[in-house]
């Protein structure tokens, strides 16, 4: 008679087995069959269990058990979960809308009591400091100076814009008309009351909302903080500077040294050009970004760390020579605690450690931008912190490892109107436990690695006195509506006393800090010729920080100089991977055209390019295959990139000027006008030119394809006798016609069989329309009013060949698929014709 067995499991079940030899594997046969039949009605939540023929009965069922207890305590978990979340969700709509979420206090008893100690507030304001510190920051936007357009938006602005928000009333406070900053240039930086959240999301306001967001895009407005806008001032840029910006991301002071290069509108390479750098890989693609709206030819954006970034060399009457830079922007990384106003976490996050560990870093980027500063050059050091340790305590270090090479220039004349305090002689150190230290020799050893000596102001009164550190500028909130900030202007007037040791195998070299300065006759001196390094030159290739006073050598990942074997001519390709760690996008290479590139030849002649045309400029972005854009950089950005492609990592360079369009070859030229470099161009461009008026312009940017009837008698006739392909719209203003724009406009656009069409980016065709005093709105259901209007005609008139030429269009795939707008008129019979009244007045319904 055989024996069983049972086992008993905490479902509830049992398994019997026969007792003998074989029961052992019967068991387990049976085990295993119940876990399949649990696992088969459980299988969302049970992990199948390893089981093999040797795993013991005891084991099998352990394991079931802790599974079947965990899956019965997540799904009480998820009950419990289910019947606590009504409740919240609940007292969450009833709150009203922005509920929910802990609004973040603004209060940080240490940030008080550190600055109220520290005394840079005066007497009497630290209550109207902090309360201003707790209010949201105005918007502020700024008019770029350099676009010949400037003045028409501006135009625009005062009249139109400005006009309707000043009546408006939101939750109960009339909105302020906006005001001019009063030490900004030509009344092209304005601030207004209203917050960047009210003008986002207040419906009263989206019309001057949408203005804003579309010129941004255009390139014609930027959106900057009032401080932000004070160091390039300061930099007093002039059209033959080289600038560096040390730490770019994320470009709206890079986009006003752009601005400030390009002054002259009438020259479409000025013979300077901005290095903007950033050290955050994906921050340089924003940088890019913003550099991009300004189409100039003379910008490049590089991914280094700003404290060794490589020296660059240029070609000079065919010697190598170093790059100096005339102007250099160093806004360097810092704890931020201006920027309270729009950066609410800083309250919470804030101590007195944030600066402790900046400083260091802060010191190293500066000193490597003096080194690399040409004589007679001005350097501008800023920060969004408020605190001496990232302020004068820097430059003050800054200034005593110069050894008299550096000084402090007073920029208080630069900027009549601007309120702001000295720097300050005397400061003190926190800790963030909230001990004082007043000098060096106070710090316990313990402290030694987080507390530096450059944190502490010099000892000898009159080695201070020397420093001027009261030229120094710091702006209060309180005092014009604004955030914190800091900027300091340093005027190098020897080269650094850690460079002056020549190079081993550069003793013919003539120095270009001269050429680059034009106002320090120093600069031809033996004494100013170009250091490289304290020892060889392969230092600097490497790109070691020069000696830096403090002893710090170049970390690991520094960019390395290598010379590649078989180098193209004319090609910039990526670093070598093997001496630098290369981080982010790997890059295509930067490539130049030859002489007999087969590519220029067909543009030269179909466009009919003047003879001064600099045809080696013009870059592609390929070694193999179609060529799809051709860029334009200018001619000084063309010898940086020659020469340096081992050293430098380019992110992005130049201004695209053609693209591909393949079904244009039949009709002499495979590549078409870009818009984006359309002013570039411009002065060179020979033929292939439609002059057209300002009704011209309104049918061309609200109908996709118009009709060449469509167009006044002038372009029309003019229009008829061109060929097709890819056309320059040219309107010249009417000094005679004060109601019309009174600024050149250049539209690409494209010559088909029946119909012409401008090739314009959306925002741009909203900028030009607003220029000519029509009402544009963004179309929220995906099709604007102008075409609608527009298919609406063209089917009334039945008109066949008109179809066929949009056919045609389409089937060259000349452009993009532009965004359509909207036109907000009086009409109400349909018409495509966009209302104007009063030149660039536009009529609201």
């Amino acid at each position: 008679m055989q024996r069983f067995t049972t086992g008993k499991f905490s479902s509830g079940s049992s398994v019997a087995t026969p007792a003998g030899p074989d029961s052992h594997a019967r068991q387990r046969q049976e085990a295993t069959r119940f876990v399949g039949h649990t696992a088969a009605h459980c299988s969302h939540t049970l992990a199948v269990l390893p089981l093999s023929f040797h795993t013991p009965l005891s084991t099998l069922l352990r394991r079931l058990f802790s599974r079947v207890v965990c899956c019965t305590d997540m799904g009480k978990r998820s009950r419990q979960r289910q019947r606590n979340q009504p409740a919240a969700r609940d007292s969450r709509d009833n709150a009203g809308w922005g509920a929910g979420y802990d609004d973040i206090i603004k209060e940080n008893k240490l940030f008080e009591h550190y600055y109220k100690e520290l005394g840079l507030v005066p007497d009497g304001e630290f209550d109207q400091f902090m309360e201003a510190m707790r209010e949201p920051l105005p918007a502020t936007i700024r008019i770029t100076g350099y676009k010949s357009h400037a003045k028409e938006i501006l135009h625009c602005l005062k009249d139109k814009y400005f006009k309707e928000i000043q009546e408006v009333v939101i939750d109960g406070q009339k909105i302020e008309a906006p005001q001019a900053l009063s030490w900004y240039p030509d009344e092209l930086a304005w601030h207004t009351n209203m917050s960047r959240k009210i003008i986002r999301k207040s419906p009263l306001l989206e019309k001057f909302h949408q203005f804003l967001v579309s010129e941004t895009e255009s390139g014609n407005i930027s959106r900057q903080e009032a401080v932000s806008m004070i160091p390039p001032l300061l930099l007093k840029i002039e059209p033959h500077h080289k600038i560096l910006d040390m730490c770019a991301a994320p470009g709206s002071k890079t986009a006003q040294l752009i601005e400030m290069l390009h002054a002259d509108m009438d020259v479409p390479f000025p013979e300077g050009f901005v290095i903007a750098n950033d050290v955050d890989n994906k921050r340089c693609y924003l940088l890019v970004h913003q550099a991009k709206r300004l189409n100039s030819p003379c910008i490049m954006v590089v991914n280094h760390d700003a404290s060794c970034i490589p020296t660059l060399h240029v070609d000079s009457d065919g010697k190598k020579d170093i790059l100096f830079y005339d102007r250099i922007l160093c806004d360097v990384p810092c704890s931020g605690d201006g920027t309270m106003r729009k950066n609410i976490d800083v309250w919470k996050k804030w101590t007195t450690s944030n600066s402790l560990h900046l400083h260091g870093l802060q010191l190293r980027i500066a000193v490597r931008g003096v080194e690399q500063l040409a004589v007679g050059g001005r350097m501008v050091y800023s920060t969004c912190s408020l605190n001496p340790i990232e302020d004068e305590a820097v430059i003050a270090a800054l200034l005593e490892k110069s050894e008299g090479a550096l000084e402090l220039a007073d920029g208080s004349a630069d900027l009549p109107g601007l309120k702001w305090m000295p720097g300050v002689t005397s400061w003190k150190l926190m800790t963030k436990e909230g001990q004082w230290y007043s000098d060096w020799s106070e710090v316990p050893t313990s402290r030694h690695t987080q507390i530096r000596p450059t944190m502490f102001p010099p000892k000898d009164p009159q080695k201070l006195a020397s420093l001027h550190l009261e030229r120094c500028m710091r702006i209060l909130p309180h005092h014009q509506n604004t955030g914190g900030f800091f900027v300091a202007v340093l005027v190098k007037k020897a080269p650094m006393p850690w460079n002056k040791r020549y190079p081993k195998l550069r003793k013919d070299v003539s120095s270009s800090s001269a050429a680059q300065t034009g106002d320090s006759p120093a600069a031809a001196t033996p004494t100013e010729t170009p250091r490289l390094a304290e020892t060889t030159v392969e230092e600097v290739e490497g790109g070691k920080a020069e000696g830096e006073g403090a002893g710090d050598k170049t970390p690991k990942g520094a960019s390395q100089a290598q010379e590649t074997p078989a180098k193209q001519d004319g090609v910039c390709g990526p670093p070598p991977s093997k001496k630098m760690r290369l981080f982010g996008f790997k890059e295509d290479p930067f490539v130049f055209l030859s002489e007999d590139d087969p590519v220029f030849s067909p543009i030269q002649t179909f466009y009919d390019l003047s003879p001064d045309f600099p045809k080696f400029n013009v870059l592609t972005r390929t070694h193999e295959g179609k060529k799809r854009h051709l860029y334009m950089v200018s001619k000084e950005l063309r010898n940086v990139l020659l020469n340096n492609s081992e050293r430098l990592k380019v992110i992005n360079t130049g201004v695209k000027v053609w693209s591909r369009n393949s079904d244009g070859e039949e009709f002499g030229c495979a590549f078409r006008l870009a818009q984006e470099g359309i002013y570039t161009l411009n002065p060179y461009i020979r033929s292939r030119m439609i002059t057209v008026s300002v009704e011209d312009i309104k049918v061309l940017l609200t109908q996709e394809n118009p009709f060449l009837s469509k167009l006044e008698d002038s372009a029309h006739a003019q229009a008829k006798k061109m060929g097709m392909g890819s056309i320059v719209l040219r309107y010249q203003p009417n000094p005679n016609n004060p109601a019309e724009p009174q600024c050149p406009i250049e539209l690409c656009g494209w010559r088909g069989k029946t119909s012409i069409r401008a090739f314009v980016p959306r925002n741009e065709r909203f900028h030009y329309l607003r220029m000519l005093g029509v009402e544009v709105f963004r179309d929220k259901q995906g099709q604007g009013q102008g075409r609608r209007d527009a298919e609406k005609e063209g089917k009334e008139g039945g008109e066949e060949e008109e179809i066929e030429a949009e056919k045609e269009e389409e089937s060259q795939g000349a452009a993009e698929n532009e965004g359509e707008l909207d036109l907000k008129n009086g009409d109400q019979d349909g018409s495509s014709e966009p209302k104007t009244n009063g030149g660039n007045q536009g009529t609201s319904s």
